[in-house]
């Protein structure tokens, strides 16, 4: 029997999504959508707070501030094809769609991964060496080190759909994911996949790891010096600038490493959409809480944000 080739780009998938129960599409597309919009609100209001408020004009607010766009964008890849999925009768996807779909979304999870290892180094120089950190952390570096992360993202997504359009798809064209994320496509591909997962990995780790190693010698060089700080007040007052930023480079690190550093062989379908729901709709839609409901200066800008709108 003839094997349907689906490499083409006429032809295309069928997204799965995270469940095929017809009784769970509506309440799954309210929950998602309300998800949706407290992201957009929330980050959006992050971005309007430090535009209009001059005193946070500095470094780790401009960081923070990309970072919510990021944020917004990797979403926006994603959810609003997965809440037109959870009313569809075909929840289909084009091949082309799929690639492109991909390749936003590494792009911009990508350059959030790297703003997050910069607001990680914006942090060492503010504890560590805080005498020179207007000159280090001038807004000519700042920008370098966005432009940077931007374009070494969108390289590496680049490289990863070439990559994939290069692989067969036979039989089987049914997707179980909500997303076209590397693994599932991989899965249905008829090709040899091995040489491509070894690439996938090798890259994924120089890629990935880079600024999660950056990340962990910045806060290792924070502790050391922290720790060195005679009185508890000092200490805390430290340690508390870094808390909302440590606590976000948890939850996106832990199911991002949990989602690309299995081999094929390990993947599981459900853990697989839980790890990425988290690091794809949970942790965008977290971020403007956790920074703002731990930082002073973000709610001062969000008190001032509404006077100015009531006046």
């Amino acid at each position: 029997m003839e094997i349907k080739n689906y490499s083409s780009s006429t032809s295309g998938f069928i997204l799965l999504g995270l469940s095929s129960n017809p009784q769970l599409q509506k309440p799954l597309f309210a929950i998602f959508f309300i998800m949706y919009l407290v992201t957009l609100v929330g980050n959006i209001l992050i971005i309007l707070v430090i535009y209009s408020n001059s005193q946070l004009h500095t470094p780790m607010y401009f960081f923070l501030s990309n970072l919510s766009f990021m944020d917004i964008c990797f979403i926006t890849v994603i959810v609003p094809k997965m809440l037109a999925n959870f009313l569809s009768e075909t929840k289909s996807i084009s091949y082309v769609g799929c690639l492109v779909q991909m390749y936003f979304f590494m792009a911009f999870v990508n350059t959030d991964s790297y703003l997050l290892a910069s607001m990680a180094i914006d942090r060492l120089i503010a504890i560590c060496n805080p005498f020179h950190y207007d000159v280090v952390m001038n807004p000519r570096r700042c920008l370098h080190l966005l432009l940077g992360s931007s374009t070494i993202s969108h390289l590496h997504a680049l490289f990863r759909v070439l990559l994939m359009s290069r692989l067969s798809f036979c039989a089987s064209h049914v997707i179980k994911h909500f997303f076209c994320d590397t693994q599932p496509v991989l899965k249905l591909s008829c090709s040899d996949t091995s040489s491509s997962q070894i690439v996938v990995m090798t890259e994924t780790l120089t890629v990935i790891m880079t600024p999660c190693l950056c990340i962990l010698f910045s806060y290792l060089r924070i502790i050391i010096t922290v720790l060195r700080i005679p009185s508890a007040a000092g200490k805390w007052k430290a340690f508390s600038t870094c808390g909302s930023h440590l606590t976000v480079v948890i939850l996106f690190y832990g199911s991002a490493i949990y989602v690309y550093f299995r081999p094929l062989s390990m993947y599981s379908v459900v853990k697989d959409r839980v790890a990425t729901v988290m690091y794809t709709v949970v942790t965008p839609m977290l971020n403007p809480f956790i920074y703002s409901l731990r930082n002073k200066d973000m709610k001062n800008g969000l008190r001032k944000l509404r006077d100015r709108i009531h006046s």
